[in-house]
């Protein structure tokens, strides 16, 4: 569908967020809502994008980068058809089919821009796109045939008592050829209460000059809008909600799936056993096989068919879980690779670290890789076994089939077969503890007299 291209609304204040973030910025999943729409358009190959900004156009601008979308600037701002004609000059030469929508309305599919473009094709010139929620509350109506034929399109604050009975409402998406758009955009006037421009009226326009306007349906979850942090929470969960329906559907178990958070690009294999209180951030793949304990969090991470993870784990970037590997209760790992069948148990730390085939890593481990200025690497061999409590100050090498003893703190590498051993010489004082107490208690009964 190279034959269109769309107008993203981007430009207005957001002040109900609160917040000194843009609003089309929040994340929804870990990713900003802007860009959630951008990859649902993407689907469909637009010939060009635009997105028309305002208020904090440089943050905008900066998580557009290295995209092939256009930014256009409305200002000052004098309503929602204004802002489409900014995008006018960032479109000279395109003609085809024109999308305005909104990045506030991050959750439009691919499939649904598809069909109301496809509405275009039986002669309409303008096609808008609408909704039937539980509550229509104050959303502009639309009035049409059961064929889909739009008669008016009302905002509600003007609606008639028996239109406002109409369940029938507006989502403010629009589809036009570039030759009927720009024409009806120059027609809209500012004649109402708050003396701006209104992209409805590009359909109103449409109907008094006999145009044909038609109305293509979609749910409401789908075209719902952000304006409030509240509102954002809900577009999460709605999201969510679905992601998990999917995980499951897919052939993932989720032992309690309200509490599990995925990422937007979370990779799940099947028969993965999800527990839970499990968080995902962004980056995470997991293969077939896999057991995720309760109460981890995992982001930037790769993990490999049958391996375990917690309870109470956490997987930062860069670490990697190969076949049958397992890390347990309050272990962390950081641009760490833990080999085939290799386990830490608990308690241990594991950054900038290569950790071998079948090796065991004791509680309490810690590969010591930061000096306050640089990071260094730690090197476990296959089979190596740390001993718990043991301190790895990087860079270092643990030979294959190499043991350390518990308690060591090793600055050296230790070579293939070998045991390291570094501990302080242990002393002993027969009958100290026992005089230790006696004139302990004699201190303390003597203070107790006086």
């Amino acid at each position: 569908m190279t034959d269109f291209a769309a107008i993203i609304l981007a430009a207005g204040k957001g002040t109900r967020m609160k917040s000194e973030l843009h609003k089309v910025l929040h994340p929804i999943a870990g990713k900003p809502m802007l860009l959630h729409l951008l990859d649902s358009l993407a689907e469909l190959t637009p010939q060009r994008t635009v997105v028309v900004v305002g208020d904090r156009r440089e943050q905008v601008d900066e998580a557009l980068e290295g995209r092939d979308v256009s930014t256009a600037l409305q200002d000052p701002q004098h309503g929602t058809a204004h802002a489409a004609l900014q995008a006018r000059e960032a479109l000279t030469g395109f003609s085809g089919n024109i999308l305005v929508c909104f990045g506030d309305v991050p959750m439009v599919r691919a499939e649904t821009v598809r069909r109301l473009i496809a509405a275009l094709e039986d002669g309409a010139k303008v096609a808008v796109l609408g909704f039937r929620p539980e509550d229509a509350l104050a959303y502009g109506r639309i009035i049409a045939d059961d064929d889909g034929t739009v008669r008016k399109m009302v905002e509600f604050k003007d609606a008639t008592e028996r239109e406002k009975r109409t369940r029938l409402c507006n989502s403010g998406l629009i589809v036009a050829h570039s030759d009927d758009m720009w024409p009806l955009l120059d027609a809209v006037d500012n004649d109402n209460a708050q003396g701006e421009y209104y992209l409805p009226d590009v359909a109103t326009g449409a109907i008094a000059r006999g145009d044909k306007v038609v109305v293509v349906e979609t749910d409401a979850d789908e075209v719902a809008g952000i304006n409030s942090r509240a509102e954002l929470a809900e577009a999460e969960q709605r999201w969510q909600a679905t992601r998990r329906e999917e995980a499951m559907a897919d052939g993932a178990t989720l032992r309690a799936p309200d509490t599990v958070f995925f990422s937007w690009d979370t990779k799940i294999g099947r028969d993965v056993l999800i527990e839970p209180n499990v968080v995902f951030g962004p980056g995470v793949s997991v293969a077939d096989d896999v057991h995720i304990k309760a109460f981890c969090h995992i982001e930037g991470a790769t993990i490999a068919s049958g391996a375990a993870v917690g309870p109470f784990a956490r997987l930062r970037p860069g670490a990697v879980m190969e076949e049958n590997s397992f890390v347990g209760n309050f272990v962390e790992m950081k641009k760490a690779t833990l080999g085939p069948g290799a386990k830490a148990s608990h308690l241990t730390y594991l950054g900038d670290a290569t950790v071998g085939a079948n090796a065991n890593i004791g509680a309490g481990t810690i590969t010591c890789n930061y000096d306050g200025y640089f990071k260094y690497h730690t090197t476990i061999g296959d089979r190596a076994f740390i001993g718990s409590n043991s301190s790895l100050i990087a860079p270092v090498t643990i030979g294959a089939d190499a043991i350390v003893a518990a308690g060591s703190a090793v600055s050296r590498d230790v070579g293939a077969g070998d045991l390291r051993m570094v501990r302080g010489e242990q002393a002993v004082k027969p009958g100290w503890a026992d005089r230790f107490h006696d004139t302990m208690k004699k201190k303390k009964a003597a203070q107790k007299d006086k």
